[in-house]
């Protein structure tokens, strides 16, 4: 099965109808998500802002490019550690 991914404002546009009186199992019918990630996205979005949300994933995604550059940085490290080690 295919993976979709959904857009902040899209998942706002969900939560936002499950609020306004649809019941959860009749939006995850209409938009073809699981009961699952629906619960999910209330409890990652619940009291959020679009903004405030915006915020976070480019924070999430500014956390995950520097951690992939540590890893690199220790990669690189232990590779110069392990070349020095040996003797000549």
């Amino acid at each position: 099965m295919r993976q979709k991914r959904f857009k902040v404002e899209e998942i706002f546009r969900i939560l936002r109808e499950c609020e306004g009186g649809l019941s959860g199992i009749e939006v995850c019918r209409l938009h073809n998500i699981s009961e699952q990630t629906l619960y999910r996205w209330k409890r990652k979005y619940g009291g959020m802002e679009l903004s405030e949300a915006k915020r976070m994933k480019a924070l999430e995604e500014e956390n995950s490019r520097l951690k992939r550059k540590i890893a690199d940085l220790v990669l690189q490290c232990d590779i110069l550690r392990e070349a020095n080690s040996k003797k000549w």
